[in-house]
């Protein structure tokens, strides 16, 4: 028992019945979530409703075909029907799959093939696609009006804790999308990141910005609010536009945000002023690491941290800068539930302030929420484990007080002369100035250094590409960090490579300038 949490699992255990049912037995009138559109339109959903629509999406999807242990691929944006299919897959013991609206053709029929999927619920924005795929999709305005005229199920499946629930497509940096599983029971395991992370409870509010295609929905804009009684806030609109995201944040009581950096970082560029966000009281970054200097600027703004997280599709929260025990730049400390080290190749862990691999301990028992492993491939499975530790395939270090920093992905690592150079400081110091929207720094090949730094950098509106502006950059980040770590290259570009989750795609920038592309 740590901190109120104890890691317990049942042998059985079904989210919809065991979560959503009980809230809908126990407070029927709580909101459990508010929807909200483009053009204006709102929905609420008690948790009665919510647990009415899940039973009425799970009979669509049995007469549909779906039974127990079959994939479903849930194509869908934000349309509020995702919430009611996601627990109709889980309410019957069928796998889930989400994925992002921008696949392609391509995409959708691999991760069809691959996943064997029985159905494709889709959304306006990828129907064609779905078609084009040689597939015939369900569309979501179809299911919805199917759930009008359905009745609830009367019965749930009775699910094993490590029954296959939840299957998500993840890029590794070789290879074609990894199917990584989770079990029924993962759901449960977002306790850790609902009450140490998100600080959730009943009566709040949590705004999540995430892709419905990306884990990182699965854990804020699903599991962990629901899990701590809180309610949902959703908005269903093509693209990100912080003015508007703002404007959200002042008309509705949203306690809670969960922003990638690029949004933060988007918000910090357009205009604080006078912005006043009554009900906001708790900010969480997490998908790479956030800038410093974004930190301070939203603080300045709005007198909230932000507090980033660190975890993984094949994981739940592993360590976050907790509400009142905060290191700005930090990734944070490890979770009660959660053995986390820096290791070395041999897996011993390495002393405060060495570099190493970041691993979560599996050793002595499976940690909560950790993946079950990757669908029909246990050679890349067994990969990603050593000396009774899971391997993340990030690189950080953990100073004297137990908080780790992080340093890059294991392959982002630049190797400089000797030096070894993490990309993510570098971009920290050159958001600092305000020339720089956004940049990525990878290696460049080198005859003398071996290797050398090179930022691609996006300019902030009113600033021009010159020789001049390249070398006032490389003067800012020499005195900004380490002499060593300054972009020797520097190469404006209009926009940067990025996966659906809105993280940096360094090694498709990496393996262009290594004649690899």
């Amino acid at each position: 028992m740590t901190e109120g949490f104890a890691w317990d699992p049942p042998a059985r255990y079904n989210f919809t019945r065991d979560a959503i049912g009980r809230h809908a037995a126990v407070r029927p009138d709580d909101l459990a979530l508010l929807w909200t559109d483009a053009g204006g339109g709102t929905a609420q959903l008690s948790f009665a409703a919510l647990f009415d629509q899940a039973k009425r999406a799970a009979t669509v999807l049995t007469e549909a075909g779906v039974r127990r242990g079959d994939t479903v691929l849930v194509l869908l944006s934000r349309e509020i029907e995702w919430w009611p299919i996601m627990l109709g897959c889980m309410a019957i013991g069928a796998i889930a799959s989400p994925g992002t609206t921008q696949l392609s053709a391509k995409d959708i029929a691999y991760r069809h093939a691959a996943a064997a999927a029985r159905c494709v619920i889709a959304s306006d924005d990828i129907a064609a696609r779905v078609t084009a795929a040689g597939l015939a999709p369900i569309h979501v305005r179809d299911f919805a009006a199917a759930m009008t005229a359905a009745a609830p199920i009367a019965a749930f499946a009775d699910t094993a804790f490590d029954e296959d629930a939840l299957c998500y497509f993840t890029s590794g940096t070789t290879g074609m999308p990894k199917m990584t599983i989770h079990g029924a029971g993962y759901p449960m395991a977002h306790e850790i990141t609902g009450r140490f992370w998100l600080d959730l409870g009943p009566g709040d509010l949590h705004w999540n910005l995430s892709d419905t295609g990306w884990a990182k929905a699965a854990w804020s804009s699903l599991y962990a609010p629901w899990l701590m009684g809180a309610a949902i806030f959703v908005h269903h609109a093509h693209g990100f536009d912080p003015v508007a995201t703002m404007d959200l944040l002042e008309r509705h009581p949203i306690t809670t945000l969960c922003a990638p950096p690029t949004a933060y970082r988007m918000f910090v560029r357009a205009n604080l002023a006078g912005r006043y966000f009554a009900t906001l009281r708790h900010c969480v970054s997490a998908g790479e690491p956030l800038n410093p200097e974004v930190i301070e600027l939203w603080k300045a703004a709005t007198g909230l941290d932000i507090h980033d997280g660190y975890g993984q599709t094949e994981t739940v929260l592993l360590c976050c800068n907790r509400p009142g025990a905060a290191r700005q730049g930090a990734m944070g400390r490890p979770m009660p539930g959660i053995d986390l080290a820096v290791i070395d190749e041999q897996g011993a862990i390495m002393p405060a302030g060495d570099e190493g691999d970041i691993a979560l301990r599996v050793s002595e028992r499976r940690p909560p929420g950790l993946f079950t492993g990757y669908r029909d491939d246990p050679g890349r499975t067994a990969s990603v484990f050593r000396e009774g530790w899971y391997l993340t395939g990030d690189r950080a270090f953990v100073d004297v007080d137990g908080f780790f920093w992080f340093v890059g992905r294991a392959d982002d690592v630049i190797l400089s002369s000797g030096y070894r150079i993490g990309p993510f400081e570098v971009e920290s110091a050159l958001f600092e100035h305000p020339a720089v929207a956004e940049s990525a720094v990878v290696a460049s090949p080198d005859e003398t250094r071996g290797e050398v730094v090179k930022a691609f950098v996006v300019l902030a509106g009113g600033h021009a590409a010159s020789d001049d502006l390249i070398k006032a950059l490389q003067d800012h980040v020499k005195a900004t960090t380490a002499p060593y770590k300054y972009p020797r290259k520097i190469e404006f570009v209009a926009s940067l490579p990025k996966t659906v989750s809105g993280k940096i795609r360094r090694k498709e920038l990496r393996d262009a300038e290594w004649g690899k592309g």
